[in-house]
């Protein structure tokens, strides 16, 4: 079946369970606990995801393993309800109460959003493995077959004639990785120049041809809109794209790129309302399961374990030179630096 179908098929699911369950309109779950009955007796409880735009189909093959799995185990019978967009609006949406029992986003800073909201408990970053990152993925390049503009590393986005698609970082995680990943890139050319590197994204943004508010709509904007010559995209957006239409388009890895950990965390105040605490830890733990990170390596995600990560060697570029977050000093210092109002990112777009 096309990826574009499953998009369509899956959202429409997501759409009339949605007004069945009212769990994305903040208005609580089935029962005082979050737990009902179905027809034939069990159990049931229903939990809510909200996730970023591109997990769409990683958590449309996760969620029915992970329900035959819990239902194994207890005995009860559990529904998951979706809801993606952009990270950081998906992040300002459980604050103004959708009712998200477990966020699944695009970056930390994210989730501290939540957590500085008062719903979600300090320390959730080392709740789970490996700074609750059940998977990573990285940034690379989407080109139309041929690669006509003979696009290959950041520096060929500066170019005029260039038109370069990216999502906003004021309300796309992805976005974020995007602009810091370039950033780093014009840190090493530069040696560290403060005026060069903001000249360098200055030039790169200057391209842009359009800035969608999340990394599915900018994959949309450039995959099936046909508009731009390259996309900046997640890793995973790039394979699907590629496994989709393989006769037209082809990924370019840049020289330098980022490790981007998405984050995932139970929303503590509304789990615990819901009476959803115990499945909603179960939902975020079997994501770290041999089962789940072998499925997170086949939707293109970059599984945490490993030794399951090195199974995919014949997909990813495993020897690919990323550097990390913690080389802007961890997601509060590069927020303040980049991406809050006033900061390198509106100083360099305006201009």
């Amino acid at each position: 079946m096309k990826r574009q179908n499953v998009v369509k098929k899956f959202g429409a699911v997501i759409l009339s369970m949605s007004l069945v369950v009212s769990g994305l309109t903040g208005c609580g779950k089935e029962g005082s606990a979050g737990e009902s009955e179905n027809g034939n007796g069990v159990e049931k409880v229903t939990i809510t995801n909200v996730s970023y735009d591109p997990t769409r189909e990683l958590y449309a093959a996760y969620n029915p393993l992970f329900k035959e799995y819990y239902k194994e185990k207890t005995g009860k019978s559990v529904e998951v309800v979706q809801s993606h967009g952009g990270s950081g609006s998906q992040a300002r949406s459980v604050t103004e109460g959708n009712d998200a029992d477990v966020v699944t986003l695009a970056l930390a800073h994210d989730i501290t959003l939540i957590e500085e909201a008062g719903m979600i408990e300090k320390g959730w970053l080392d709740e789970f493995k490996g700074n609750s990152s059940p998977y990573t993925s990285t940034i690379v390049f989407l080109v139309r077959k041929g690669n006509e503009k003979n696009i290959k590393d950041w520096e060929d986005l500066t170019k005029e004639g260039v038109q370069v698609i990216t999502p906003d970082p004021k309300s796309s995680g992805g976005a974020c990785w995007n602009f810091l990943a370039a950033w780093y890139y014009a840190d090493q050319i530069y040696n560290g120049d403060e005026a060069k590197k903001k000249d360098f994204v200055k030039k790169l943004y200057n391209n842009v041809l359009v800035m969608d508010s999340g990394a599915r709509g900018a994959t949309t904007t450039f995959v099936e809109n046909g508009q731009g010559d390259v996309l900046i995209a997640w890793e995973n957006e790039a394979f699907a794209s590629v496994n989709e239409y393989p006769d037209k388009y082809e990924i370019v890895t840049p020289s330098v790129s980022i490790k981007a950990e998405p984050s995932v965390a139970i929303v503590d105040e509304n789990a615990q309302k819901n009476g959803t605490e115990d499945v909603a830890k179960e939902y975020l733990d079997y994501l770290y399961t041999d089962e789940a990170q072998k499925l997170i390596g086949e939707n293109f995600y970059r599984p945490s374990n490993e030794e399951i990560l090195k199974t995919f060697s014949d997909t990813f570029d495993l020897n690919i030179n990323m550097c990390t977050i913690d080389d802007f000093g961890g997601w509060d210092q590069a927020y303040k630096d980049f991406f809050d109002d006033g900061a390198i990112f509106d100083e360099i777009y305006q201009q």
